[in-house]
Parts: C-alpha cells; sequence; structure tokens
C-alpha cells in the first residue's frame, strides 16, 4: 500500500489505539495543545510518524472555528505586482514564517475590482486574518476588511488609528540620509522624485527629502511623481529636465523608478555621476543591474514581511504583540554618487 492511500485512510482514533492514549489526547497533540503530559505527546508523535497520519484540515476547522488560512491583499495591478522586486521580497518574508506554521497563504490582487470580490472572500469567513500592503488613499474597501478580520498592514496606514497593526521601515530617515548624502558630496541642485502622494511610503519619503534641505539650508529644485514605476521615473526625468531645473543630483524614492531615470538621462546626452548623481531606494536586484551601479537606500523587505505575518500569527494566537514596529534603512554606497 503506498503512503498516500494510508495517510488517507488512517483516522485519529488508529493514532490514539498504537499511542496508547485517548482520541482527546491525540486531538490536543494535533492542535498544538501544552496540556499534554512529555510521556504522551512523546507516544503521540512516534505514533503519528509510525502510521504516516495527515490531520484533516477540514475537520480541525470545523472544530476550532479557524480556516488556517490568512489573505495577503495587494491593492495594485499585476503589471505593478510582478515588476516590482519588493513584492516578491516581502512575499517570501511572508511565506517563510507561514511556512513555519499551521497557515496558508492566499493572494489577493486586488485593482482591476473595487475590492468587491476580495471583500466579499473576506467576510464570508474563508480566512483568520489578513496583511495588506502597498495601499492607496482610494482603497476604501480595507476598512471593510478590517472591521472582519484582523489586519497588518505592510506600512503606515492610510488612516492611522490606534488600534491598527502595522510593520514599517523608517522611510523619512531612509529619505534624509539619501538626500544628506548627496549634499555631503557637494550636490547643491537636488531634485527629488516620489511615489505616489496617496501612499504613506511617498509621502514619508518626500517629507525626508525635504527635512535634509531644510537642514542645510537649500531649496527645493523640481518635484515630480513617478508613481513607483521604471516608466513613470523615465516621464518624471523628462519632465524636470523640459521644466528647465537642471538639477544636479538628483533623490529617486525607488530603485525602479531610477532605472528609467537613467534611461532619460542617457537619452539627453547627461552623464551619471558626472553631471547628475543619483540615490534611489530599496535596494533591489534593480541597483546593481543598471550602469552605474546605484547607490540606495536598503530597506530590509524581507525581513518586513516575516514580520508582518508574525504579528498576524500572534494576534490570531490571542497574543498582544505591538501595535507599531519601524525597521532601520541602510544607505549602501556604489557608483551613482
Amino acid at each position: 500500500m503506498s503512503s498516500d492511500v494510508t495517510r488517507q485512510t488512517v483516522t485519529i482514533e488508529e493514532v490514539a489505539a498504537a499511542a496508547g492514549v485517548s482520541r482527546s489526547t491525540v486531538s490536543r497533540v494535533v492542535n498544538g495543545s501544552t496540556a499534554v503530559s512529555p510521556e504522551a505527546l512523546e507516544s503521540v508523535t512516534k505514533a503519528i510518524a509510525e502510521l504516516n497520519y495527515v490531520p484533516n484540515r477540514a475537520a480541525r476547522s470545523l472544530a476550532s472555528q479557524k480556516t488556517h488560512a490568512v489573505a495577503l491583499i495587494v491593492p495594485e495591478d499585476t503589471t505593478r505586482f510582478f515588476g516590482d522586486p519588493f513584492f516578491a521580497a516581502i512575499v517570501s518574508g511572508i511565506n517563510s514564517r507561514l511556512s513555519r506554521s499551521d497557515y496558508v497563504l492566499n493572494l489577493f490582487i486586488a485593482s482591476d475590482d473595487p475590492g468587491d470580490k476580495t471583500t466579499s472572500y473576506v467576510r464570508s469567513g474563508a480566512v483568520d486574518g489578513a496583511i495588506v500592503v502597498s495601499h492607496h488613499t482610494s482603497d476604501t474597501f480595507i476598512d471593510r476588511i478590517a472591521s472582519a478580520v484582523p489586519v497588518v498592514y505592510g506600512g503606515r496606514p492610510v488612516r492611522e488609528r490606534e488600534r491598527d497593526y502595522y510593520v514599517d521601515v523608517d522611510n523619512a530617515r531612509g529619505a534624509y540620509d539619501a538626500t544628506v548624502y548627496l549634499i555631503e558630496n557637494g550636490r547643491t541642485r537636488i531634485a527629488t522624485i516620489t511615489g505616489p502622494r496617496d501612499m504613506p511610503a511617498g509621502v514619508d519619503r518626500l517629507r525626508g527629502y525635504r527635512d535634509a534641505l531644510k537642514a542645510y539650508g537649500l531649496d527645493e529644485v523640481g518635484i515630480e511623481d513617478g508613481n513607483f514605476t521604471a516608466d513613470g521615473g523615465a516621464a518624471a526625468m523628462r519632465r524636470l529636465l523640459e521644466s528647465g531645473a537642471r538639477p544636479d543630483a538628483v533623490f529617486v524614492a525607488s530603485d525602479l523608478m531610477a532605472r528609467g531615470v537613467l534611461t532619460t538621462l542617457t537619452a539627453a546626452g547627461l552623464r551619471v555621476p558626472e553631471d547628475v548623481a543619483l540615490v534611489g531606494f530599496d535596494d533591489s536586484p534593480v541597483a546593481t543591474s543598471v550602469i552605474p551601479q546605484l547607490t540606495t537606500v536598503r530597506q530590509p523587505s524581507f525581513a518586513q514581511g516575516e514580520r508582518m505575518a508574525t504579528v498576524l500569527l500572534d494576534i490570531l494566537a490571542g497574543r498582544h504583540p505591538r501595535h507599531v514596529t519601524i525597521l532601520e534603512t541602510e544607505l549602501v554606497i556604489r557608483d551613482s554618487v
């Protein structure tokens, strides 16, 4: 008999008989209860391994009123989601943490739907909680989800409330450090290309840039929104050049946008860093795939994903994690300054 067939036919009663314990003791072991003696735990664990027993998740869900599933909700279009290395790192971190738990991950890319399908699915009881990444001011459907299940936000929520849980990086500090580095390398006409202003990350990185200029008594040269995309960064740089701003440096709020900026500067006959210095943000694989390689702000995206998943698992287990977790950034020096 194959091991697959064995797994399908072994029952919890057979495990109990093999271990010499009651059915309820096996159930407690399977469900992670600590109300089991070390001897019983050893016997049940051995019986489970010998019999290749796999618990019936559906039955366990009915008994515990838990699905052991969480939703990752990304209110972006598929092009942005699959094209930006940031999301790959975040998902990898979340998956790494969940793989060490009894939970599975459901992914929802919610941009093409005003939130109705996603909201209905989550509110139907199909998941125990949700992680929301890359949310915008217009994503009001998130509030309906948050009223139904525990939610952990990747980044500061658009409308922050005391009860919210979120894991963010210090975007303002990272942008400040990037801009100061440009200033201390002799650049005085520093522009910035931002992310969307309806996203906290876009707002905070702009604030860090402005705070650095103010601290050093410099004026803003130009500010353009690049929408966190390569094409958006290229277009934003063209607008800066067409405006006559002529910056000698640009702080670009993502590496992906910085790749587009490099394309525009090269087409305009401007050299990096001789004519225009660049600093990006993310330290994604994009930073080392371009020439010159980007000086950039490293944000710990994998660790952020892991921490978000940990916070949600803690909430679902009845623990009380911190509501706000801020991870530090680091400036990585390469060739674009």
